[in-house]
């Protein structure tokens, strides 16, 4: 495992052990809503200040950017470390059990490890660029699907972004009649490592931040994936959006959603 990626895990099954805990232990949840739909506990918080110490000690000129503490610039700012320390903290929340840590290193603004970890079901994904992509031991690669109408398909609701509802219906309207089947489960890193290990044959969502997207983006390519923004275009880290699917579905997903 390559030494950043290593340092990546360990950050993530330390906040995954502060999560558990908390399920465990049953405490009343301190929920705050920082914009409409969107919440933080004191999980969230607490696992960010886990994931953060594990880099800084491992890697103290390397940037940060994380969901809850922002921006934190580095001497060595072509290193920047993207976090969402609880993805899906709305299931969290209710106890439903779809949820995880997201941690990526971007080199020069391009994911170069990616670290999705789900703490309930103790399932690891990771991925190193040109080393391939992996659920826990085991090599990943996409699903084999070919046609959009035999594709599982997965998608998120744009909650943050509502001025973009009508295109969304639109979009999920069209999807509907076109492929096998939509699922909606609410955290997205968690949906593109879904994409990643072929459980999922495709995904898409807009109104995303850069920590939603960039572990997940990496899994998929590296495990045989497409990744692009809603136009087809490189830009979706920036843009907030996502369209992703095995090779020979990508095109049929993009123009579906177009």
């Amino acid at each position: 495992m390559h030494p950043m990626l290593n340092i990546a895990v360990k950050a993530a099954r330390r906040a995954g052990s502060i999560i558990n805990r908390a399920v465990l232990e049953g405490g009343a949840l301190e929920v705050r809503a920082k914009n409409l739909n969107d919440f933080v506990t004191q999980v969230d918080q607490a696992a960010e200040r886990a994931i953060i110490g594990v880099i800084h000690a491992a890697y103290p000129e390397h940037s940060i950017l994380a969901e809850e503490s922002g921006d934190t610039p580095g001497a060595r700012p072509e290193y920047q470390w993207v976090i969402d320390p609880l993805d899906g903290t709305t299931n969290f929340i209710h106890g439903f059990p779809q949820y995880c840590v997201s941690i990526a290193l971007e080199h020069k603004g391009v994911p170069a490890q990616a670290v999705v970890y789900d703490p309930g079901k103790n399932e690891l994904f990771t991925a190193s660029r040109g080393r391939g992509a992996f659920l826990d031991d085991r090599r990943m690669r996409v699903s084999k699907c070919i046609h959009l109408k035999d594709a599982l398909v997965g998608t998120g609701f744009p909650f943050k972004e509502l001025s973009r509802l009508d295109l969304y219906l639109g979009q999920l309207k069209t999807m509907m009649g076109s492929c096998a089947g939509v699922r909606r489960a609410g955290a997205a890193a968690l949906d593109l490592a879904y994409v990643a290990a072929g459980r999922l044959d495709a995904f898409w969502e807009m109104g995303l931040s850069r920590w939603d997207m960039s572990a997940g983006a990496l899994l998929i390519q590296e495990a045989g994936g497409m990744v692009a923004d809603l136009q087809g275009g490189g830009g979706y880290l920036d843009r907030g959006e996502i369209a992703t699917a095995t090779p020979k579905v990508m095109p049929q997903l993009l123009e579906a959603l177009r």
